[in-house]
């Protein structure tokens, strides 16, 4: 395909991405690493550094690095996603409420960092809630997320409030138990 479209081609792009996100999802990360730095390149060249395609890339690199135990360059990426989609999508745009998540996953699950997690994942939550509502799959990833930022910090009974607040998440996630 690249001899026939480009290096440069909008659709040799995508594909590259489209290859990495499936390398990265057949446990080949390395692989998925290298093809998604070169659909990067493509895209910030092609497309600009802010453009959504790009931004995309961007996640999805960081995705790499956090399997690939490198939380320094996934936070670098993360952060990079989130910086460009606050400005191009907006602070309560469900991609960058996403972006915000996965910037707290690293704090909480990595960096033990967990009020910094709060924070972030409060913000997620708040802005899924308005713009997507309380029963859509990123608003309650968010909500699982919070709950079990609490249990990682030894705050149970704030844990045990969003459960009970929110108690469709047991139903959709039923490895919240373990945060009660």
């Amino acid at each position: 395909m690249v001899e026939a479209l480009g290096e440069d081609n909008v659709v040799t792009l995508e594909t590259l991405n489209t290859l990495g996100r499936e390398l990265r999802d057949n446990g080949e990360l390395e692989g998925a690493r290298k093809v998604l730095e070169r659909c990067l390149a493509g895209r910030e060249k092609v497309l600009g550094e802010d453009h959504k395609q790009t931004l995309m890339t961007v996640n999805n690199l960081g995705i790499v690095y956090y399997e690939l135990k490198d939380y320094e360059k996934a936070l670098e990426y993360y952060e990079r996603a989130l910086k460009g989609k606050e400005k191009t999508l907006g602070k309560t745009h469900p991609d960058t409420l996403t972006a915000a998540m996965n910037i707290a996953n690293v704090h909480d699950d990595v960096l033990k960092d967990h009020g910094k997690a709060e924070e972030l994942y409060r913000r997620a939550l708040e802005g899924c809630e308005a713009q997507l509502g309380k029963n859509h799959k990123v608003t309650m990833d968010g909500t699982i997320n919070l709950a079990v930022c609490f249990a990682n910090a030894g705050e149970k009974l704030k844990s045990r409030k969003i459960i009970d607040k929110y108690p469709h998440i047991l139903i959709y996630e039923p490895r919240m138990k373990y945060a009660l």
